[in-house]
């Protein structure tokens, strides 16, 4: 089992990033900050003003470390790698399955099973756990909804079936997300799924760790040598990595979703770590994206046993374990893709 690596999340307004022999050196105003060696890292995600020198940039490229440009707020601007690594059969045969719509429904069926069966899990989680509270009928009901999703999309015999059955679950689900909230406040209130922007702090919270996925998932995709645009369940788009964001289906609502309640039920965030901006949307201040940066490291660190591999491993591993789960079904190692569904 590999080891957890790290990634480097630079957030400081004015950073500079460069090469020193075989670290990252990273200075703020001229001022050294830190230093990490090359093979501690797995990838590096810089936020804003945030800049990175040629030479840093061509050993993270002959090294396999990932260097992710966002904007202050989280949105994704670009990504820089060194050359396309993997089996050139895997990936034609990635490519083949994808223009098959049996084969896509197949893979698509047991991500959107598990994913509906995580997000069942979230709500029994809390039902269990907060018997009494005002939220348990919405709860209750939004428990039996995704059963009776989840039924369905066993038996869904198309792509265009599973895309309804998964969206019209998706409603359902958030529809009561906010009774998960044990802290219910005004300026922490949640009324439904809003992306672009997010148009309140439970919505920046999550689509800005729905980043963070996609980012960790595009690495671990394109690490197993498979394609990350390359989707079964996402319609194709071009620059978009439509497969980690059906691989993050399954994942994020024990990644992400969780984490975002935990930070708002713990107290850990508050309406302080956010700004409203001019059109209305909700952002992350500097000080907020720190606390939620490491909140998801400390989460990525936690070990759990793998549902089907039954061995002990660190929740950051799951990306790239579920990206070989899945380069081994397309290679016929695998009857079928075992996606993840957390017990």
């Amino acid at each position: 089992m590999k080891r957890h690596l790290n990634t480097l999340y630079v957030t400081s307004q004015g950073s500079y990033l460069s090469r020193d022999g075989e670290t990252v050196l990273v200075r703020v105003r001229d001022e050294p900050k830190l230093r990490i060696p090359i093979h501690n890292l797995e990838a590096i995600v810089c936020f804003g003003n945030v800049l990175c020198s040629p030479f840093l940039l061509g050993l993270c490229g002959d090294r396999g470390v990932h260097v992710s440009f966002l904007t202050e707020h989280g949105r994704f601007l670009c990504r820089v790698e060194g050359p396309t690594s993997g089996n050139v059969l895997l990936r034609r045969e990635q490519f083949r399955r994808a223009d098959q719509d049996a084969a896509s429904t197949s893979v698509a069926r047991n991500i959107v099973i598990a994913k509906l069966a995580n997000c069942r899990t979230v709500i029994r989680r809390a039902l269990r756990d907060h018997t009494a509270s005002s939220g348990d009928s919405r709860l209750e009901q939004g428990e039996r909804a995704l059963s009776k999703h989840l039924r369905e999309g066993q038996k869904a015999i198309g792509l265009n079936q599973l895309r309804g059955i998964e969206g019209g679950a998706g409603r359902e689900y958030f529809g009561c997300f906010d009774a998960l909230l044990l802290q219910r406040r005004d300026d922490l209130a949640f009324k439904g799924r809003s992306r672009r922007p997010p148009m309140d702090p439970v919505n920046a919270l999550l689509s800005f760790l729905y980043t963070l996925m996609v980012h960790d998932l595009t690495g671990a995709i394109e690490g197993v040598g498979l394609d990350p645009q390359v989707r079964f369940l996402h319609r194709d788009r071009p620059g978009r990595p439509s497969l980690a964001l059906d691989l993050m289906e399954e994942l994020r609502p024990f990644v992400a979703d969780r984490l975002t309640l935990s930070l708002i039920n713990r107290r850990q965030v508050s309406k302080r770590d956010f700004v409203i901006k001019e059109s209305g949307g909700v952002l992350l201040t500097e000080d907020g994206r720190k606390k939620v940066l490491v909140a998801y490291q400390k989460r990525k660190d936690a070990l759990i046993t793998h549902p089907y591999l039954g061995e002990k491993t660190t929740l950051g591993r799951l990306p790239h374990l579920q990206a070989l789960l899945l380069a081994r079904h397309l290679r016929g190692d695998l009857e079928e893709y075992p996606a993840f569904v957390n017990k």
